[in-house]
């Protein structure tokens, strides 16, 4: 037999949901499988999306667990029956899932918010910038490996140039601006690239200067992925050991405050895309 699809991650927070609204209905699986007319295990495969579900049975599944919120429901349903093999599946055996999972979600988030302390954000990036970065990775990537995930990012942001792209948000730190990853030369053609970026119709560029302002951050990058219902909403926390998705609802009500506080100290788009001119000069 050919081997089973991976599930992605968007594709697991089906399950993810589906379990939760069985337990908010406080139902057993074995329950839950008696009234489906099904087996606890094939319940439990339903649950973690190790087959698949169809848009039908998330239906079914809702009605038995009372769920009143149709728009849940019905973004649950489009999501189990779209089986669209999205270009980032052509990385499938060169780069890590979660990779994959990252461009997965930005493709179909309606709305995107970063945060970066020390770097730019990677919609944002030009390649040589990123190029310099996937150099210093540890351990250290081959030549071949920097490349694939330079084309990767790239391809990510496609999104922005889409004919109706989804809003994005980036907060990023004056420390990010003058980091020169890869040198002068290709520090400054990255700042100017991101001011270019901030006059994008779709983008809000917002940089928290050095003023002493303080702010909530652990220093990590955060990246909020807005779904098509705020209970779908995703967060990827980005880790020396890689990303971490987020997606209980107390974790998600977190994370979108500390971005509003982080928006809330930072300059307004075009006071920070002449502090970026600015340092572009100077180095």
């Amino acid at each position: 037999m050919p081997p089973r699809p991976i599930p992605t991650a968007r594709r697991l927070r089906i399950g993810t949901e589906l379990r939760r609204l069985r337990e908010r209905a406080g139902m057993t699986a074995a329950e839950a499988a008696r009234v489906l007319g099904t087996t606890p295990g094939q319940l439990s495969n339903i649950e973690s999306n190790r087959f698949g579900i169809s848009a039908d049975r998330v239906h079914a599944l809702a009605h038995i667990y009372d769920c009143t919120d149709q728009a849940l429901v019905d973004a649950l349903a489009a999501m189990a029956a779209d089986r669209t093999r999205g270009w980032w599946e052509e990385y499938r055996d060169t780069l890590p899932p979660r990779l994959l999972d990252l461009a997965e979600l930005e493709h179909h988030a309606t709305a995107l918010r970063v945060t970066q302390v020390i770097n730019i954000p990677g919609l944002l990036q030009t390649p040589e910038h990123a190029r310099a970065l996937f150099r210093q990775a540890v351990p250290a990537l081959r030549p071949h490996q920097v490349e694939y995930r330079i084309s990767h990012r790239i391809k990510r942001q496609a999104i922005l140039h889409r004919e109706q792209p989804p809003s994005y948000t980036a907060i990023v730190h004056e420390a990010a601006l003058r980091m020169q990853f890869g040198g002068r030369e290709v520090t400054r053609a990255q700042l100017r690239h991101l001011a270019a970026m901030s006059e994008h119709p779709a983008v809000s560029l917002r940089v928290i200067p050095f003023d002493g302002t303080s702010f909530p951050t652990t220093g990590h990058a955060v990246d909020y992925f807005h779904g098509p219902v705020p209970t779908l909403d995703t967060v990827e926390v980005d880790t020396a050991h890689g990303g971490t998705l987020v997606d209980a609802a107390g974790q998600l009500e977190k994370y979108r405050l500390v971005l509003d506080r982080m928006e809330a100290v930072a300059l307004k788009p075009a006071a920070s895309r002449d502090l970026i001119h600015r340092i572009a000069q100077s180095i």
